[in-house]
């Protein structure tokens, strides 16, 4: 039996009471699914609420379940966090001030070199641009952000699989540009970020950086085992066709924090909220990427 020091340590925030999370939390934790050398830890108050209405006071509980999983990471009483679903425009009114909760823990933790990626089934994706509208991303786009996020990737996946890695970059435009004809952020922004990742990583044997490929059939070769992941330029880029391969076993992780920040990706599901339907499959699988990436995370600090 391992004792209470070398257990893993994940806390799990509820998210918004008036949701999925508590259900899929508590048929996570139920289930057989999850590693034995972890101890769960739930996080937040549960409100009393009625299943499917978010209020300002589920939200407020969200928040401070946040907050509170912040402080104990900080602490060192946990060592890995799992986020249950938040539904943002209620928290925006009890003073949320970030796009997400990727954002809240950079912000929390001063962390300025962060990204978000997300992983499911054989398919991961890493995003250069987020929470913006779809007509600011080539504006958004530059060749420094790209290699920032890209250099986080393979961090990422050099921990989780101790190998070098296989990254796939897409391009923005239909068929990568078209050489041009469709667009040139490829030949001006997009090659020229892939030739500086290939040329400072750091890493032994090299990570293998390529691209930029069409959007149209890079996911599916990534998901066939050709590329262990896709660095995606904005956000549905990368999030329809991960949704598409594993909507029920995808994990959001976000790159660049201290300790392992996972989440299911799916929201609060309101309209299905206490029926009894909402399946733990992705909370299950949130739950143990985190406790897969801690030792690797500890020896990381180390």
């Amino acid at each position: 039996m391992q004792s209470c020091a070398t257990l893993k340590r994940i806390g799990i925030t509820v998210g918004d009471a008036a949701g999925i999370g508590p259900e899929i939390i508590s048929a996570a934790l139920a289930s057989d699914r999850l590693p034995a050398g972890a101890d769960f830890r739930t996080i937040g108050d549960r409100v009393k609420c009625t299943p499917g209405n978010p209020s300002p006071e589920t939200a407020r509980a969200a928040l401070c379940a946040l907050e509170e999983s912040t402080a104990l990471a900080r602490s060192g009483k946990i060592d890995a966090v799992v986020t249950g679903p938040i539904h943002k425009a209620r928290m925006y009114q009890v003073g949320f001030e970030f796009p997400g909760q990727t954002e809240f823990f950079a912000s929390r933790w001063g962390v300025d070199n962060f990204a978000m990626l997300l992983t499911g089934r054989a398919l991961t994706v890493a995003l250069v641009t987020t929470h913006i509208p779809l007509h600011a991303v080539a504006s958004s786009l530059h060749k420094s952000e790209i290699v920032r996020v890209g250099i986080l990737l393979e961090n990422f996946l050099r921990q989780r699989h101790n190998r070098p890695p296989r990254i796939a970059v897409a391009g923005l435009n239909p068929h990568a540009g078209e050489s041009g004809e469709i667009g040139r952020e490829e030949i001006e922004i997009i090659a020229p970020a892939i030739a500086t990742l290939r040329s400072t990583s750091n890493h032994r044997p090299a990570t293998l950086f390529a691209g930029p490929f069409s959007p149209d059939t890079v996911f599916h070769h990534a998901a066939s085992g050709d590329w262990d992941a896709v660095l995606c330029m904005y956000h549905d880029q990368g999030l329809i066709p991960l949704k598409l391969h594993a909507f029920h076993e995808g994990v959001n992780v976000t790159l660049g924090l201290p300790f392992p920040r996972t989440s299911p990706d799916h929201g609060t599901a309101f309209e299905i909220a206490g029926k009894g339907i909402a399946r733990p499959d992705s909370m299950i699988a949130a739950i143990n990427l985190a406790a897969e990436l801690v030792p690797s995370a500890r020896d990381i600090d180390e």
